[in-house]
Order: C-alpha cells, then structure tokens, then sequence
C-alpha cells in the first residue's frame, strides 16, 4: 500500500471512537508530520494520548463538527481528512432526528466547507450499508452525506480536493455493537436478546474496516464510494456462534425481544440504481463512480490498477451473503 501519510498532517474526525481510534493507531506507523484528533470526549481523548505513549505530533482538540469556527482551527494546514464522526445508533437518530441532522448532515457540509477552503488534498466519509434504501433517520442522514461528498468534487468549481466515502456493514465488538451488549447481558441474566430470528447483517473486523479506509485514500480520483465485499449473517446463527466461543459448557438463553425503532429486515451494499453507474471490483472490494448530475456533466471513464468493469450487479443484499465460515473468524 502506498504511504499516504508520511510527512503529511492528518485529521481524524470522531477519532475517539471505534473506527476512529484505531485510524489514528494506524497513521502513526505511516510517520505522519501530525496527527490531529478532533472529537467531544476529553476522557477518551486522554484515553487514547496514554494508549499511544504520548506522541510528540499528536494533537487532542476537543470540538464537534457542528462548529464551524472549531473546524476552521483544526483543518489549517491539513493534508487528508478522515471523517468519521457521526451519531450512529439507530434508535437513539429516530428519537432524535434534527440531532443526526445537525451531525451526519450539516456536520458533514461544514467539513466540506473547511476542507475546500484550506485546500486539504483528500477527505474521505465513512459510511453505511444502511444508507443504501434508507428507512431510518440514521440511514437517511448517511445517504445525505454520501450525496454531499460526492457531489462536493464537482459543485465548488474546479478545486483539488478530493472526496471520496467508505460504505461499512456491522463492525464486529464496536461501540454499540450488539456483541458487547451480549456479553453483558449473558454475564450478568444469562439470556442475550435477539430480535427477529430471520433478520441479517453484514459484518466485518475493525482491521478490515481501517483497511478499507486506507485504501480508499490510496485510491481516490474523487467521487468514488469504496465497498468492501463482506460476509452477512442471521442475528440467530451470530448468538450460537457468539454463546458457543465466548460462554462454552455454559446454559445462556436466548430470549425474542422487540425489534428497535428504525430496524430494517435486512441490509444493502449496492442498491439496483447502482447498475448505471461505472462499477469496479476485485475480489475484496468495490468501487462505484456515482453519474454526475448536472447538464453536459461528463467524467471521463476510471481506470484503478488491479480493478476491473463489474458485470451486470443487481443489488448486494444481506440475505444473499450469509457465510457462517467468514463470520465466525471476524468475532
């Protein structure tokens, strides 16, 4: 993979979380000039300053992408962005909608803004497969955000800032990750809760998501959103898997519980809209260069070493994944 970082500043939105700490654990070993790591929690900010042994070109702002002026301070001077601050939890964004307006949505823009006017080289959103046929206020907002990032390369003019999204499924024993919550629950009442029975997910590593991201930095002409070709499975099969690997020879229940408000059946990688759009793959990934929207818009055709044209891809839908195998590995 081609060194991307080093020498350069880098800036981790919601770097203290999941997929943002471990960014920032990555980057180091690339020898960036600076490392900048903007999110609210000071506690976890401090957290990851002693996890790293205190680097001398690690930078801890405390800030949220709501605020521009705060944004404005931290892009000076800044190379590539990596966007990973959002609210994710699904149920927590139905309850709150404006809230996931204010960070997914305009938080999203106000990156955009900052990273056009310091002149940031790549800027790369993490996103989704729950954007992809929304039902959900969460979902919703990630879709606005793709449209946002890649649209961003086209509606300020001519500008040499690259932006580009990464689309996830489920990472496995993240913050708000149903594996963590299982193991909770089966310490402590011996029964995990799973909803409906029928129900899949994608799923993937950490290191395969932080793998993802990379690459996508290596990658990017602008536009792109990046997907990772990953295993689903149903919520019913992970608990056995999970009940098995992490409480053998012990009894834990599994109970039904109601599904959470905005909870989707099944998840999409690809949507069917997809299949008019210039699509790449190889065996790990995908790479889809969203049409350009606007009269005489025209991008010339995309070419990405070791890539070829996909065939005729219908839809990448959870249902259709399932793989036990792959899924038992990454948990």
């Amino acid at each position: 993979m081609k060194n991307e970082f080093k020498n350069k500043t880098i800036l981790v939105t919601g770097g203290t979380g999941t997929v943002g700490m471990e960014l920032v654990k990555q980057i180091f070993s690339f020898k960036p000039k600076q490392v900048r790591v903007l999110s609210r929690d000071e506690t976890k900010q401090s957290d990851l300053r002693e996890f790293l042994n205190r680097p001398g070109n690690l930078r801890l702002l405390i800030g949220d992408v709501r605020d521009r002026d705060r944004l404005d301070t931290a892009f000076k001077e800044v190379d590539v962005v990596l966007h990973a601050a959002a609210l994710k939890h699904v149920s927590h964004c139905e309850y709150n909608p404006f809230e996931a307006v204010k960070t997914n949505i305009i938080g999203s823009q106000n990156v955009i803004d900052m990273a056009v006017k310091h002149k940031v080289k790549k800027v790369i959103g993490i996103s989704t497969d729950k954007a992809v046929n929304p039902v959900n206020v969460m979902g919703a907002s990630k879709l606005m955000m793709e449209k946002l990032f890649t649209n961003a390369n086209y509606s300020f003019g001519k500008i040499n800032t690259k932006f580009s999204c990464v689309r996830f499924g489920n990472i496995a024993w993240a913050r708000g990750s149903v594996l963590p919550l299982w193991r909770q629950q089966a310490e402590t009442k011996k029964t995990i809760g799973i909803t409906d029975k029928a129900m899949t997910r994608f799923f993937i590593s950490n290191e395969q998501a932080i793998k993802l991201v990379l690459r996508a930095v290596e990658l990017t002409q602008g536009g792109e959103i990046f997907i990772l070709k990953m295993p689903s499975i149903k919520i019913e099969d992970l608990a056995r898997i999970f009940i098995k690997k992490y409480f053998p020879g012990k009894k834990i229940n599994m109970k039904i519980i109601n599904n959470l408000a905005g909870e989707k059946k099944y998840e999409d990688l690809l949507d069917k809209q997809d299949k008019y759009k210039q699509i790449f793959e190889n065996k790990e990934m995908f790479v889809i260069v969203p049409d350009i929207f606007i009269i005489n818009g025209k991008r010339p055709p995309r070419k990405y070493p070791g890539f070829n044209k996909a065939g005729d891809i219908i839809n990448y839908s959870s249902p259709d994944c399932v793989n036990v195998d792959k899924i038992r590995k990454i948990i």
